[in-house]
């Protein structure tokens, strides 16, 4: 018999994974980190010129999508699963002083790691940095021009919830832009149920279909899929690949 989830050890496990990342960027991982793997999933290298190397070292992302956000001067942008920054970083050049993007994390370490960077950097004034549950954002109705993610929400044992919050705290007209783990084929109940492969961004993905749906069902209309070039590196991460069709998306959807 196989037994459910266990939500507390999965909380426990990611935030230790993702400390690690924060502390040590190059340690053995089920996935890539660093600045080639963001080259590879085809960042503009211009934009990661211009923003700390010390976030990108810390880059473990699983595809682009700032094409897809068309962020413009001035917006408000929540970034949910924000780790040391990049993401939040790179839409901090985009929305200028005049904007505001908020990383939402809740590992304490990545969180520290991104603060001092912004600080360091001269932009905490409009690239901040909050603790919080992607479940449960900081911002009122209506208040956010783009959410962007980045393999974070597969993480998340209740996506339908996190779907129903982005659309609450987006304007009409406002965006979802992200990337993200999903699969061809429903998971077996086992790979479900184990937290390791839910910390490796593998056991939480859900099928793609059922993804988009639930985007659909919170409030919002999806008007871009596409595949992303990234690949897991453990040889049990690929053989989940191979079986369930396990793959990257980046995605935009409109309210």
């Amino acid at each position: 018999m196989t037994t459910a989830l266990d939500t507390e050890q999965l909380t426990t496990k990611v935030k230790r994974m993702y400390r690690d990342v924060a502390e040590r960027p190059g340690g053995p991982y089920h996935f890539e980190t660093g600045r080639p793997l963001a080259e590879r999933l085809g960042y503009d290298r211009k934009l990661l010129d211009r923003i700390p190397a010390a976030a990108l070292d810390s880059f473990a992302g699983v595809g682009q999508f700032f094409d897809l956000a068309a962020l413009a001067e001035g917006e408000r942008v929540f970034d949910l699963g924000s780790g040391s920054g990049t993401d939040a970083f790179i839409a901090g050049t985009l929305v200028g002083a005049t904007g505001l993007v908020v990383g939402v994390d809740f590992t304490p370490e990545q969180l520290g790691k991104a603060r001092g960077l912004a600080s360091t950097a001269g932009v905490d004034g409009h690239v901040q940095f909050r603790y919080g549950r992607i479940e449960d954002l900081p911002a009122p109705d209506g208040a956010v021009d783009c959410v962007i993610s980045n393999g974070v929400i597969n993480l998340c044992p209740d996506k339908a919830a996190v779907f129903t919050e982005i659309a609450r705290v987006l304007r009409p007209g406002g965006r979802l832009a992200i990337a993200d783990i999903v699969t061809e084929r429903a998971l077996a109940p086992a790979i479900v149920c184990n937290v390791d492969l839910w910390a490796s961004c593998i056991g939480g993905a859900a099928q793609e279909s059922v993804y988009r749906q639930a985007i659909e069902d919170a409030g919002l209309h999806v008007e871009t899929v596409r595949a992303n070039p990234y690949q897991f590196l453990s040889s049990g991460a690929r053989n989940a690949t191979d079986t369930y069709g396990v793959k990257s998306i980046s995605l935009l959807a409109v309210k």
